[in-house]
């Protein structure tokens, strides 16, 4: 237990001391009891079961969980889309849309940190520092919420400005992208609560709230936007009241109903060590998905110039083309996960076993998934938006960058292994440069003043690189790895 009081005061406060020091215990052995209820239950899953049983039971609430988390967007879209106007559609999710992704991305690969740590700990049953990480992972997420929150209300406008939002968007979507930051902090501590439950294995009660605010959002779009004629303003309320209380729900499991884990509110606080870990993990890959969502900005700065067609149009298929990264991310979030977890359990063998099956059955439904995009795409525009130049400009867009979705599931699936046994930086600095710097590249001085097509090629361009470039690292580096644990365990 950490010394809370000098000598001298130790002679002041004998009872005090005592109080407090028999509560600590109480709560640690509660917790060493709840763990070690824990290990039972987590015998034979995730680092003993059937590999691809055990990926597959863990992908699919991921991939439920996130496909009612993109709802949330997706069904603001269609409501403002369908009956507020294709304007009010750009300012909901085009250059809006960016803004938001940078800051959630970012916030949501510095969570990377304590995702890793926590499902390493929780593999090697190391109860304390779970402990630890858990509490130290909550206080960032609050402080990291207020601070982005009251950052991002402020430089709203300005932003939006410089990626050339048209005028009669600008006030529109200074308010929606406004109130969303208003509620940050619901987002970030919803976000890594999730992530933690993840990490010790929980995938499925994320979903199960994820579906009750999706509801709600849902319930209050229609209610807000077409009961009170709220626009906007309606859809941005009712995204933030939804994310509030998933926020609620996610901090209460935490509290009472998680086996191996217990929050307890008055010990969230940053423990400096725990911290410096998870950033060492977090940041490069919160830098890594923050230059993403910088590339996609400029990116879109580069279609705004188009017209309000081509931002609905691009807006639609963000829409649709999310489909995509729920599925590609849950596979992501399963390889982190079950390699974490069997990599702190010394199963090196799993840990390559489990990374080749999770990449396979990915590669296998990207390219099922590019097939029936290309086969469906306009009717799944036609969900959006009943303008047909929109729908040709969005097919126009899908027909580019959809075949080529099976060279992102590399990237996704391989930097996602090796986060797991926390090695970031190489694989951080080759996605930054082959998808992002080369990115912007591309469009500010490749083809500054392309066509709508060179533009977008930018994509699948990108992602070939940086596929390349990993499947590469990637081999080398467990190579190296396997060395490496072989030398320390006299194999």
């Amino acid at each position: 237990m950490e010394k809370e009081y000098s000598v001298k005061n130790k002679i002041f406060h004998t009872q005090d001391l005592c109080l407090r020091t028999n509560l600590r215990c109480a709560e640690s052995c509660a917790r060493m009891e709840i763990f070690m209820s824990a290990k039972d239950t987590m015998e034979n899953k995730i680092t003993e079961g059937v590999i691809w049983k055990q990926l597959l039971l863990f992908f699919f609430p991921i991939l439920v969980g996130t496909f009612f988390q993109q709802l949330y967007n997706t069904v603001d879209a269609v409501i403002v889309g369908r009956f507020v106007g294709k304007e009010a559609l750009s300012c909901v999710s085009g250059s809006s849309g960016q803004i938001i992704n940078l800051v959630v991305g970012f916030f949501t690969g510095l969570s990377a940190g304590a995702t890793v740590m926590i499902s390493q700990h929780f593999g090697a049953k190391n109860e304390e520092q779970l402990h630890k990480a858990l509490h130290t992972a909550y206080a960032f997420a609050i402080t990291g919420g207020i601070i982005a929150g009251v950052i991002g209300v402020v430089m709203t406008r300005m932003v939006l400005k410089w990626m050339n939002t048209p005028e009669n968007l600008l006030p529109d979507s200074t308010l929606y992208v406004r109130i969303y930051f208003a509620g940050l902090l619901f987002i970030f501590v919803y976000n890594m609560g999730a992530a933690i439950l993840r990490a010790i294995g929980d995938s499925k009660r994320p979903l199960y709230f994820l579906i009750v605010c999706c509801i709600v959002n849902i319930i209050l779009d229609l209610v807000l936007v077409l009961g009170f004629n709220m626009g906007v303003l309606g859809v941005a309320v009712a995204t933030l009241i939804a994310q509030g209380i998933s926020a609620v729900l996610v901090s209460v499991a935490l509290m009472y109903h998680t086996a191996g884990l217990k929050l307890i509110p008055r010990e969230i606080r940053i423990h400096k060590s725990v911290l410096k870990n998870m950033l060492a993990i977090g940041l490069p890959t919160g830098i890594e998905s923050s230059m993403y969502s910088i590339s996609n900005v400029i990116v879109q700065a580069a279609l705004n110039g188009f017209g309000v067609d081509t931002m609905a149009a691009w807006a639609a298929f963000g829409k649709i083309d999310s489909l995509f990264w729920m599925i590609n991310s849950a596979f992501g979030i399963a390889a982190t996960t079950f390699v974490g977890q069997n990599f702190g359990a010394g199963k090196m063998d799993r840990v390559r076993k489990g990374t080749r099956e999770c990449l396979g059955m990915a590669l296998v439904t990207a390219i099922l998934l590019s097939v029936i995009l290309m086969s469906a795409g306009r009717f799944l525009f036609g969900i959006f938006t009943t303008d047909a130049n929109v729908v040709e400009i969005g097919l126009s867009m899908m027909q580019i960058i959809s075949p080529t979705y099976f060279l992102f599931v590399f990237i996704e699936v391989y930097s996602g292994a090796l986060r797991a046994q926390g090695h970031v930086i190489v694989t951080t600095a080759m996605t930054m440069i082959g998808i992002c710097v080369l990115r912007v590249v591309w469009v500010t001085w490749i083809v500054p003043d392309g066509t709508l097509s060179q533009i977008v090629a930018c994509y699948p361009i990108t992602w070939l690189v940086s596929a390349v470039g990993m499947i590469i690292y990637y081999h080398y580096k467990q190579k190296k790895i396997l060395e490496k644990f072989a030398a320390t365990h006299d194999l």
